[in-house]
């Protein structure tokens, strides 16, 4: 997930304007039924964490399952609506430079704007999605976990049964130089959204294509986590329902695509060498496809190759009901929180019959078995 590229104290301001311009003018509740725009409390079991990007795909989500739905897309007061009848919570996404939120006033500053905007849009909390370099022991990193905390308390008191939640690395690894206090931030908040994919972001080996979110790696994050004594209940898996398309400078008969060389926040190689791709488009390509889906025993992920107009190679690796039922396991056998993804509209939810079987089955893939 990216966010707004930081800047300087004009440019905040400038962010905290626009927050107030956005807001619903009249405050008067967009439902039909006026009971919907209560704030939804209490919890259930198991978590299923859906991030909105825009659009009205929300309309064909899997709402059997569904507990919250964070909107980076433009707000949609009748998603609100929707998700509310459903017992489904719809929060904020939340953005803020760190170097700005150093100094406290700013922080306060920046927490009314939120909880202010989602008493004015009717929503249940707010997701803070950071994604910005922090050295260890620096003011940033301390400010980082204080805000969470600020935001967590103002929202709990002003929206009772608010949720707060913050979207963290796949691994506590000071991951793209990511060196938050992840125990400090757990603590702080209702639970922390684990961003199990991008997971090439800083390939320290051979420069060749991988899995987004190989097996392993994953569940090797997970359990870094849960040695730093952070509990299972404030972990939520995030599994990618897109994958990422690699040119191939070579590709070999044992299925070693050799990509370029694209450095990343001082690794000499990343998935920057490959484009994202959505599951629809990708479950596309099988048919045109050199090899159909070809299975990765070690990375316990699928992929394909096919060649381009140019005649180039290509190798794609992504995510399926496959790959993701095995990460489902892992959360059920470790208690986790719940389970989540990156991001729902990555579906294709036409009427094609095809399309909705796969649909369904990505869908049926987040219950653990």
């Amino acid at each position: 997930m990216q966010g707004l590229p930081g800047g300087g104290g004009a440019r905040f301001w400038l962010a905290l304007l626009l927050l107030q311009q956005a807001r619903v003018g009249s405050g008067a509740c967009p439902c039909q039924d006026p009971s919907l725009c209560n704030p939804i409390s209490g919890s259930r079991d198991f978590e299923v964490f859906v991030f909105d990007v825009g659009g009205k795909t929300w309309k064909f989500y899997d709402w059997s399952q569904i507990t919250t739905v964070a909107t980076f897309g433009k707000y949609d007061p009748e998603l609100m609506c929707y998700a509310h009848s459903k017992g489904s919570r719809v929060v904020l996404k939340g953005y803020v430079s760190v170097k700005e939120i150093v100094k406290p006033t700013v922080r306060a500053a920046w927490i009314s704007q939120q909880v202010d905007l989602a008493k004015k849009q009717y929503m249940d909390g707010i997701n803070i999605d950071i994604e910005q370099e922090v050295n260890m022991s620096s003011p940033e990193y301390f400010a980082l976990t204080a805000l969470v905390k600020e935001t967590t308390d103002a929202f709990h008191k002003e929206i009772p049964g608010s949720q707060v939640t913050f979207d963290v690395a796949w691994s506590p690894g000071c991951i793209d130089k990511r060196c938050y206090n992840y125990t400090g931030i757990a603590e702080s908040c209702d639970f922390v959204f684990v961003m199990s994919y991008d997971e090439q972001s800083q390939v320290w080996t051979d420069c060749i294509a991988r899995a987004n979110a190989p097996y392993n790696q994953t569940l090797g994050g997970y359990d870094d986590f849960l040695r730093l004594g952070i509990s299972p209940k404030k972990l939520v898996m995030g599994v990618p329902w897109y994958g990422y398309d690699y040119t191939c400078l070579n590709l070999s008969k044992a299925h070693i695509c050799s990509i370029k060389e694209i450095s990343f926040r001082g690794a000499p190689c990343s998935d920057a060498a490959g484009r994202q791709v959505p599951y629809r488009i990708i479950m596309k390509r099988v048919n045109s496809s050199l090899s159909g889906i070809l299975w990765n025993e070690e990375q316990k992920a699928p992929y394909l190759e096919y060649s381009d107009r140019q005649e180039a190679f290509h190798q794609l690796w992504f995510d399926d009901p496959r790959s993701i039922s095995l990460k489902a396991a892992y959360v059920k056998e470790r208690g986790l929180r719940g389970i989540g993804m990156w991001n729902g509209n990555c579906l294709d939810y036409s009427g094609d019959p095809i399309a909705q079987e796969q649909t369904k089955a990505m869908w049926e893939a987040l219950k653990p078995k």
